[in-house]
């Protein structure tokens, strides 16, 4: 009796299986999401910035993709213009000698080195030629912007000068490749000198209100009534002596209006949020919290003027060097050789070259600033 009661306490006392009240569809579905809370995990946490959602809307306008690369594209012909375009040889055998003239005339111009007595105007094509020059790497358009043939004048395009020659036997191709370098130059530091005058301006008068307001509106008033293009080139025209520094300065002295009108807009707009509050509260002072805490908060539509404001340099500077008003003779441009066309009307490949190589940069750099305005519109944003 005593075993069979043991016997049944024991039986009592074993613990039997726990059966899953889960079904196969269930528990294959908390495996599931167990290992997604591992891959969640494990992955890496990217934030979304401002100018990361920029980015993302900016890329979904495919014609404003198309128009960045466009500038890509212009950057990197102004960048290379000397290795694409040049009468010197990229790499040279000289008499036994390995020689890099393109980059040693960087030196020379920049009197960190000098040429030997040999080498001083010399032509490197008539050195190879003669059996000097052994073995050169040449670049693509083996003649430089300012040099003359006049035997091949108002030369049609052909296989030895792919967009022609103008009238004095220069080659079309080689002149716009380091025209490029100027129209961009002109563009980027105009505007450079618009962003400093306008951002200033338009930051004080926004910021502090008030009578400064007032007087920097009139100002910006009084600049936006002037015929800027003919006080341009009324001042060009006194001087007699026009550089490509001096158009830079006069674009962007008489342009920057436009940048203080959205510098001051974006100003009145911010300066009473939050964060400019505590600042002030914190007793930082003006200027720091203008330029960094207001600004770059504020800054954002000023790169869509600035965008605009680079096409309108290179469409100013080109109006004036068909005029007879912008660089030097000497100096080739977009719009010196377009001025050329003028004198031999025949001469078709002086009008469509530069005139398209104009509408396209000036197209891209508004294509630009139209889809960074569109990307920063947030009521576009999906």
């Amino acid at each position: 009796m005593a075993s069979n009661k043991d016997n049944d306490s024991l039986a009592n006392n074993q613990v039997s299986p726990k059966l899953s009240d889960e079904t196969p569809e269930e528990a294959l579905s908390s495996t599931e999401m167990a290992e997604d809370a591992k891959r969640a995990a494990t992955r890496k946490v990217v934030t979304q910035t401002f100018w990361s959602l920029v980015r993302h809307q900016y890329k979904k306008n495919r014609v404003a993709v198309f128009a960045l690369y466009i500038v890509y594209f212009l950057f990197g012909v102004a960048i290379l213009a000397d290795v694409l375009a040049n009468d010197k040889p990229l790499f040279a055998s000289y008499k036994g000698t390995i020689m890099f003239p393109v980059f040693k005339q960087y030196l020379v111009d920049m009197s960190i080195d000098r040429w030997g007595p040999d080498l001083v105007n010399t032509d490197w094509k008539e050195l190879e030629k003669a059996g000097s020059v052994t073995t050169a790497l040449w670049p693509p358009i083996k003649y430089a912007e300012s040099n003359e043939d006049l035997e091949h004048a108002l030369a049609a395009p052909s296989a030895q000068h792919l967009l022609g020659t103008d009238g004095i036997g220069r080659d079309v191709l080689s002149g716009m490749i380091h025209g490029s370098r100027i129209a961009l130059s002109i563009g980027f530091v105009s505007m450079s000198f618009m962003l400093v005058i306008g951002v200033i301006l338009g930051a004080f008068a926004g910021f502090y209100g008030g009578w400064v307001d007032v007087l920097i509106s009139r100002l910006i008033e009084v600049v936006l009534t002037l015929p800027t293009f003919f006080l341009i080139i009324t001042v060009i025209a006194m001087v007699q002596h026009g550089s490509i520094w001096l158009i830079m300065f006069l674009i962007g002295i008489t342009g920057w209006p436009s940048v203080a009108r959205y510098t001051r807009g974006e100003f009145l707009r911010v300066r009473n949020m939050d964060f400019v509050s505590a600042a002030s509260a914190l007793g930082f002072r003006d200027a720091r919290i203008v330029f960094r805490h207001v600004l770059p908060n504020a800054l954002a539509p000023v790169l869509v003027t600035a965008a605009f404001g680079i096409a309108g340099a290179i469409l100013a500077e080109a109006s004036l060097s068909f005029l007879g008003f912008g660089v030097p003779p000497t100096v080739v441009t977009w719009g010196s050789v377009l001025n050329d066309a003028r004198n031999d009307i025949h001469a078709w490949w002086l009008a469509v070259f530069p005139g398209f190589a104009i509408f396209l940069a000036v197209v891209a750099y508004n294509l630009v600033g139209d889809g960074l305005r569109d990307a920063l519109d947030p009521r576009l944003r999906d």
